[in-house]
This record gives structure tokens, C-alpha cells and sequence, in this order.
């Protein structure tokens, strides 16, 4: 069968599809987050995860007792649950067993609670009878529950002492979300724990979520990069078994376009889990910004010839064939570029909207230039 022509409609549709389905299969990650008013909540939130999604602090109401935070293009719903307050508490507690029954039962997994954080404030020494029990509420559901100590000290000495009151819990993470002035010392504490929480949260996240959960972290903290970084290699190496497949018969080299739909969409993904939103318009400008004016350039004559150089005997398919073993290695080679270039302007730009311009120019540079090899970024 003869690959479509780099012009045709069907490669452009193939295209658009994949473009499509990396959006829609990222997923959504929904995080319940419990604890009395006041505890940090909110400014935990907006530590961990892109966006400031509490900080105006008005989220849709879903119960009396309950908010949920998110926006259009962001992959990440915040169940806020309030009313732990002794007066409140079982009114909270039975609209919260409600909405887990409810999520629970859902066939999209997309509608689970997936983990939820229980937040004490670490300066209170003191577990209530309502926090253990909202514990094993969460716990007997199988959501997986993460003690969250906030506004914490370096070696909490509560840490432990709520580890014994909630063993239900699979974590107790001690955390300090913002900077605290210590005007006796004279002293500035700096955040702390915040890549210990991204670290936890991720074991329990389930796969399907995890690219979800990946594009919702910030790049302010380190830990996030790492989890960004860990799910785009999965991407790239996906992407480079279903090259190698497609060319398992060689490909002529004037018709490498027959790959293009999976390269496509493996730089659609890895955007996605570093933070772009998710919207198929900004997902589309991403590629044919970064690709060329018609995407299918990708895998053309000049992108090839950079790539295989880089291809140890790799050099003789110029003019002739591509095999699956070095359709493998460009898609690899083309995406861990990819990576390289992403993580390098999330590095030097912590917590800012990926500027398509420099990556463009970042990855234009690392294939193009023969100094590339090294895999630094020439920005």
C-alpha cells in the first residue's frame, strides 16, 4: 500500500486525529482535599499545582460542604471538603459519603476520586476524632489517603504522633508551602516538603491519570520536573515501538511521511505532560509551530538527514529505505530532543507558560547544529 502523500487530506487527517486523541487521552485527576478552615489549604493547592486554581477561593459549590476547583483546559478537579469543625461535621461527613458513592460507582474513571489529602495543621499537636474518622471513611472507599501536616517545622515532632492516630493513612508528609518570618531569629524559613507530597501523591495516582497529573504540577518545584520528565520518556518510548512497527516492512524514504501521525502525536502528548493546556487548538499551534507549517515536515528529507547522523550505520538510508529499527531511533532520538529542550526552559523558567517561540528555536538548534550531540539545548 502507498503512504500518503505529505499533502494529501488523509495524511492532514491523520494528523489532526492525532492531535485529537493526545488530548483527549489525557485524562483527568481528581484530588479531594479535607481539613478545618484555616489549615493552608488553599495556598497548598496553588503550590503544587499550575494554574492558582484556589486563589480567588471561590470554587462551584457541589455540597453545602463542599467545592470543586477547576477550569477549562486543566486537567485537575479539586474537591475542597470543609465542615470538619465539630458543629458541622455530620452533615459533612454523610454529603461526603454521598459524593464518593457517587464518583465511585461512575463507569468513567475520569469521575473517581483518586487521592485525597487530609490536612492538619501541624502547630495544633492534635488529631481530632473527625479527622480519624474521615480516614477510614476515604480509606474503606480505597481512595488512598495522605496526611498533609501544613504550615510545618523541619522535623515535626507531630509527624510521628500522627502516624500512630491514622493508620489508615499511607503517608504523614510534613509540608511548609510558603516562606514563614521567624522575627526572634531573625530568619526567613524556606517551603519545605513539597516534592516529598508531588513524590506521594504520584505512587498512588493510576496510570490512565498520570499524564493528567503530570501537565497539572507546577514547575516551581523540582520533584514536579522530575514527574513531567519520568512520563514524557514513556511517551517517546511508546512512540518509538509503534514507529518501529509501522516500518517493519522498510520504508521507502521519499514516503517517511507514513510516519508522521505517530510522531505527531508523541509531541503532542509530551506537551501535554509538560503543561500545555489541553486544548486542541493550542496543542495544534504547538506542533506546527515546532514541526513546520504543515506538521508532516517532520519526518521530511532535512529533519531525517539531521536525525541520522546520529544513527550509528544509519547514514546509507538516504535515498533508500528506513528500516523499523531506525524509525525507532528518529522517533526516540526526535522526542528525547523533545524532552531535553522542555525541561531545560522549565528549569530556567520555573513556573511559567511554555513559550512556544523558544522551544521552536531550542529544538531547532539541537537538531540542526552539529555541536547537538551532547543533547544540550543551544538557547
Amino acid at each position: 500500500m502507498t503512504p500518503p502523500r505529505h499533502d494529501s487530506p488523509q495524511l492532514q487527517d491523520a494528523i489532526a486525529d492525532a492531535i485529537s486523541t493526545a488530548t483527549r487521552g489525557a485524562g483527568r485527576v481528581n484530588i479531594l482535599v479535607a481539613g478545618k478552615t484555616g489549615v493552608g489549604k488553599s495556598t497548598l493547592i496553588n503550590a503544587v499545582f499550575r494554574g492558582d486554581l484556589a486563589k480567588t477561593g471561590a470554587g462551584k459549590p457541589v455540597t453545602q460542604t463542599t467545592q470543586e476547583f477547576s477550569r477549562p483546559g486543566h486537567p485537575l478537579t479539586i474537591i475542597d471538603t470543609r465542615g470538619l469543625e465539630v458543629g458541622d461535621y455530620a452533615r459533612s461527613r454523610q454529603q461526603l459519603a454521598d459524593l464518593i458513592r457517587e464518583r465511585s460507582l461512575a463507569e468513567d474513571q475520569d469521575r473517581h476520586l483518586h487521592v485525597a489529602w487530609l490536612c492538619i495543621q501541624d502547630s495544633s499537636h492534635r488529631v481530632e476524632d473527625a479527622e480519624i474518622e474521615l480516614c477510614a471513611l476515604l480509606a474503606d472507599a480505597g481512595i488512598p489517603v495522605i496526611t498533609v501536616l501544613t504550615k510545618a517545622r523541619k522535623n515535626s515532632p507531630f509527624q510521628q504522633e500522627a502516624e500512630r492516630l491514622l493508620p489508615r493513612a499511607r503517608q504523614v508528609v510534613a509540608v511548609r508551602a510558603l516562606p514563614e518570618r521567624i522575627e526572634e531569629l531573625d530568619a526567613d524559613l524556606p517551603p519545605m516538603g513539597l516534592d516529598a507530597l508531588i513524590e506521594a501523591t504520584a505512587q498512588y495516582i493510576p496510570e490512565s491519570q498520570q499524564r493528567a497529573y503530570a501537565n497539572a504540577l507546577s514547575t516551581r518545584n523540582k520533584k514536579a520536573l522530575e514527574v513531567k520528565k519520568k512520563r514524557a520518556e514513556i511517551e517517546v518510548n511508546v512512540a518509538a515501538g509503534l514507529a518501529a512497527s509501522a516500518a517493519a516492512a522498510p520504508i521507502p524514504f521519499s514516503d517517511a511521511v507514513a510516519l508522521v501521525p505517530i510522531q505527531v502525536g508523541m509531541i503532542a502528548k509530551i506537551g501535554i505532560t509538560f503543561g500545555m493546556e489541553l486544548n486542541t487548538a493550542a496543542i495544534s499551534t504547538l506542533v506546527t509551530s515546532t514541526l513546520g507549517a504543515s506538521a508532516a515536515t517532520l519526518v521530511g528529507r532535512s529533519v531525517v538527514s539531521g536525525l541520522l547522523k546520529f544513527i550509528p550505520g544509519a547514514g546509507s538510508a538516504v535515498g533508500g529505505t528506513i528500516a523499523a529499527t531506525t524509525a525507532g531511533a528518529i522517533t526516540k532520538l526526535l522526542g528525547n530532543a523533545y524532552i531535553a529542550v522542555l525541561y531545560d526552559f522549565c528549569q530556567k523558567h520555573p513556573g511559567q507558560d511554555i513559550d512556544i517561540a523558544m522551544i521552536t528555536q531550542a529544538l531547532n538548534c539541537l537538531l540542526y547544529t552539529s555541536d547537538a550531540a551532547d543533547d544540550t539545548p543551544c538557547v
